[in-house]
């Protein structure tokens, strides 16, 4: 089998499943397990820190992790970073099969910190039966020390690996989402997969194709060049959805509430539309001071979720600063669906996201992208990964 420690909803299986294999996944969260059987899954809920190896002995072939990254990722409060020595601590003693974990989890700051160490607890039982063949991690880019020295011990079991940096807009993710990313194996040379996709396309060249150019979101989402559907607004609340508020001054989509958070192209002018001749759209990422914004003929920015049940927002700009826009001011923000964040983290547009606004909107900013994760995988899988493999639009 293939193990998946803090499956979530589903990036890595879900690129399994395009691979035309499948893994059993380990998780805890309830609504994050219901997406996933609503995605035709396997999943055991559990607690990764507290279930035992034992089952996992002679039969897996490879192993995935991507523990949770709140703790050291850079929306929030980074405490993992302080914890980092105990973490360091906690590889080490689980390599060399002593649980040291009840003591250092008392001193960390912040008690997630320490599940980043969960995957040597699992290694160091199934080396002693000389599985797994591969091994395969992500996490936030604070995390790689970490991964440099899991390397430095899986090589010295044995592997060939490698640790680094890769951002996901390079492998054809409508977003500049770097992360951290462990790769190791026992048969063949571990390294990372080559970038697909360049920030400008390269032309053929006697070795190959070129790469071509980083996808935007427009492209991913499905709007037109030249005819674009933009966020359909209006200016009281539509109907479904949940109480959490629009922020100061926006306005709510209007959606059909069978099909809540769908973009809604039409042929033409219309009153409840917000494109109005000078305008164009782009996306802020999130709520904090210095947040990314991206015009649509770019990729997204790192997409993440907080507190709020959304903190990314699609906001008009001029599209001549130094002009008025026809048609006075400027539609106020319009937050992005679910729908379209999962596009953006090249879900499909009809995935099965379960929970409350909020909790969908958690599993999404938490999931490895399928895309990145397909490219990661299928050289272990013995596999290629086709052009058509994802679908891009919505």
């Amino acid at each position: 089998m293939i193990l998946d420690l803090f499956a979530g909803p589903g990036g890595w299986s879900h690129a399994l499943m395009v691979l035309g294999a499948r893994d059993v996944g380990l998780e805890w969260d309830c609504w994050a397990c219901r997406t996933r059987a609503a995605a035709g899954q396997s999943t055991i809920r559990t607690d990764v820190a507290a279930y035992p190896p034992w089952p996992f002995l002679g039969r897996t072939w490879g192993l995935i992790a991507s523990p949770p990254c709140q703790a050291w990722s850079m929306a929030g409060k980074r405490l993992g970073r302080l914890d980092q020595p105990l973490v360091h601590q906690a590889v080490a003693d689980l390599a060399a099969g002593r649980d040291t974990r009840p003591t250092l989890l008392s001193a960390c700051k912040d008690e997630r910190s320490l599940l980043a160490a969960e995957p040597m607890r699992y290694l160091h039982a199934l080396n002693a039966v000389g599985e797994p063949e591969w091994v395969v991690m992500e996490e936030v880019p604070d995390v790689l020390p970490l991964w440099k020295q899991y390397a430095v011990i899986l090589r010295g079991w044995g592997f060939s690996a490698w640790a680094g940096i890769l951002n996901s807009a390079d492998y054809g993710v409508p977003q500049t989402r770097r992360r951290a990313i462990l790769l190791a194996s026992r048969v063949q040379v571990a390294h990372p997969p080559a970038p697909t996709h360049a920030v400008v396309a390269e032309p053929a060249t006697l070795f190959g194709p070129g790469r071509k150019q980083w996808v935007s979101m427009a492209e991913a989402l499905g709007w037109g060049a030249t005819d674009r559907p933009v966020p359909t607004v209006c200016a009281g609340g539509g109907p479904g959805g949940g109480p959490e508020p629009f922020p100061s001054g926006a306005r709510k989509s209007l959606t059909d509430a069978r099909d809540r958070g769908t973009w809604t192209p039409h042929p033409g002018p219309a009153p409840a539309r917000a494109d109005r001749a000078g305008w164009s759209w782009s996306l802020r990422t999130n709520s904090q001071a210095h947040a990314t914004v991206r015009d649509l003929d770019e990729p997204a920015g790192t997409l993440f979720f907080g507190h709020r049940a959304n903190e990314c927002l699609w906001i008009a700009q001029p599209s001549n600063p130094s002009a008025p826009a026809a048609g006075g001011p400027g539609p106020g923000p319009v937050r992005i669906t679910d729908r379209e964040a999962g596009v953006l983290q090249t879900f499909p547009a009809d995935y099965p996201w379960q929970g409350t606004k909020g909790q969908r909107f958690a599993q999404i900013g938490n999931a490895v992208p399928p895309r990145l994760a397909a490219h990661l995988l299928a050289p272990h899988l013995g596999t290629r990964l086709r052009p058509d493999d994802f679908t891009l639009a919505a």
